[in-house]
């Protein structure tokens, strides 16, 4: 019996820290995105949060100089629900690997993925995809003047945009894998869902460390704003 008791007792702990790390994850990718807009000369254009389909945030993407550069982070992705003004519950995505330009001596870098278009909202269903793979990337313009070259870039399935020691710019991130983590879905949402399960059914509710940031996208995306 306390054998017994010792192991729910530790699936319980286990749970409850699975459950925090979550929590202020989500309110990273919250602080990420609010910084980013409040500089709006330097900010992702508001006429891209008002045609992007799907939006992807990773906070403090890791750098692992031990496994000769290769990265390695968890982040959060919430599209536009069908025929309702707001996002979805956010899902969780791996991201694994990926060239970032030159950063040279950077441990951390936040990354921001813009989803353009129904083909890559329908590329970030599948369990994995690979950026400059099986969905196009381009860095991504900043600021108010950078609405010219929009246009031209909406050709563009994913526009990227990366920050590291307080710059934000937009960068051609290649060869990065997303995965869906069905575990740590299940860790927020009490069961395992895919992603597609999430970001596609209006049922599932977030959780209210995710709240903040739909709000926040809710802000950036509205023609109002």
């Amino acid at each position: 019996m306390k054998l017994r008791n010792l192991f729910a007792l530790t699936l319980f702990a286990t749970a409850m820290f699975g459950a925090g790390k979550h929590k202020q994850r989500l309110e990273d990718a919250a602080t990420v995105l609010e910084e980013v807009m409040d500089t709006p000369d330097q900010a992702i254009p508001q006429a891209l949060f008002e045609k992007a389909h799907c939006v992807v945030i990773v906070p403090g993407l890791k750098k692992g100089a031990f496994l000769f550069g290769a990265r390695y982070g968890k982040g959060y992705i919430t599209c536009r629900q069908s025929g309702i003004q707001g996002w979805s519950a956010p899902a969780t995505v791996r991201v694994e690997g990926g060239s970032f330009g030159l950063q040279l001596g950077v441990t951390e870098t936040d990354v921001i993925l813009m989803v353009m278009n129904a083909s890559g909202a329908d590329k970030l269903m599948a369990s994995k995809f690979t950026l400059g793979g099986t969905a196009q990337a381009a860095a991504g313009p900043i600021g108010r003047t950078a609405i010219a070259e929009t246009d031209a870039l909406m050709r563009a399935e994913i526009l990227s945009y990366s920050r590291s020691r307080g710059l934000f710019a937009g960068v051609a991130l290649q060869g990065a894998t997303l995965r869906q983590d069905l575990d740590s879905n299940k860790t927020m949402y009490k069961r395992r869902l895919t992603t597609k399960e999430i970001v596609r059914e209006s049922s599932i509710k977030p959780t209210p460390a995710g709240q903040k940031l739909l709000a926040l996208l809710l802000k950036y995306s509205s023609k109002e704003a």
